[in-house]
C-alpha cells in the first residue's frame, strides 16, 4: 500500500528534476512561482466561494434592510457571529456611527481583506514570462558559446536541442502568466463587486441614521 505514494513521489522528483536538466536553473524560480500561483488561486477560490454563497448573500441582504431600517438592536443580531467584511463593516456602523468618516475607515479596513494577495498575482503574471525570456536568452548564449567553441560541428543537432531546450522555459513562463492570469482577472471582478455591496452597507447605515435621527427629533417636538 505504501508503495504507490513513493512511487508517485519518485515520478515527480523525476519530472522536476528533467525540467531543470532542460531548461536550466531558470526553472527553479518558474516552478516556484507556478506553486505560489496555485496556492493563492485555491485561497482566493475558497474566500470567495464562501464570501458569495447563498448563506451570506442571504445575510447581507438582512443587513442592508437593518440598517436601512436603523434598528441597532436588529444590526447587531443579524451580525452576530458573522466574521465576513459585510459583517464587520456593518458593525462598525453601528458601534461608531455612519458619518463619513467612519465609513470610510471601517470600508478601507476590509479592502485589504478583499484585495488580499492580488498584488503578488500580479507580480506573478509579470515576473513569469520575463523569467521564461531570460532563460531562453541564457540557453541560446550557452548554445552559440557551444559552437563557437568547435571548429567543425559534426552534429548539428546539439545546437538545435540546446536551444529548443532553452525554449521550454519562455513557454512554461507563458504557461505559469496565463494560469494565473484567468483567476486573476475573475478575483478582481470579485473586488468591485465587493466594495460595490460595502459602499450600499454604508449608504444603508447613514439612512437608517439619518432616520433615527429624525424619529428622535420628532418625539422630542
Amino acid at each position: 500500500m505504501s508503495l504507490a505514494p513513493a512511487a508517485a513521489e519518485s515520478g515527480w522528483s523525476t519530472e522536476v528534476s528533467s525540467l531543470i536538466a532542460r531548461g536550466g536553473y531558470v526553472m527553479i524560480p518558474l516552478l516556484i512561482l507556478s506553486i505560489i500561483s496555485v496556492m493563492l488561486i485555491v485561497e482566493r477560490s475558497i474566500f470567495w466561494v464562501s464570501l458569495n454563497g447563498k448563506t451570506s448573500l442571504r445575510r447581507l441582504g438582512k443587513l442592508n434592510h437593518a440598517l436601512r431600517s436603523g434598528d441597532a438592536a436588529l444590526v447587531r443580531g443579524v451580525v452576530a457571529g458573522d466574521t465576513t467584511p459585510y459583517g464587520r463593516v456593518a458593525c462598525r456602523l453601528v458601534e461608531e456611527g455612519a458619518n463619513d468618516a467612519v465609513a470610510l475607515e471601517a470600508v478601507e479596513d476590509q479592502r485589504s481583506r478583499l484585495e488580499r494577495y492580488m498584488i503578488t498575482m500580479s507580480t506573478i503574471i509579470t515576473a513569469a514570462p520575463l523569467l521564461g525570456i531570460l532563460g531562453t536568452v541564457l540557453g541560446i548564449i550557452q548554445s552559440f558559446e557551444l559552437l563557437g567553441a568547435r571548429s567543425t560541428m559534426s552534429d548539428p543537432t546539439e545546437v538545435a536541442g540546446g536551444i529548443a531546450a532553452a525554449l521550454l522555459t519562455t513557454a512554461f513562463g507563458l504557461v505559469v502568466a496565463l494560469v494565473t492570469l484567468f483567476p486573476y482577472m475573475a478575483f478582481r471582478g470579485q473586488v468591485s463587486r465587493g466594495m460595490g455591496r460595502l459602499e450600499a452597507l454604508v449608504a444603508a447605515g447613514q439612512e437608517g441614521e439619518h432616520r433615527r435621527d429624525r424619529g428622535h427629533s420628532e418625539s422630542q417636538s
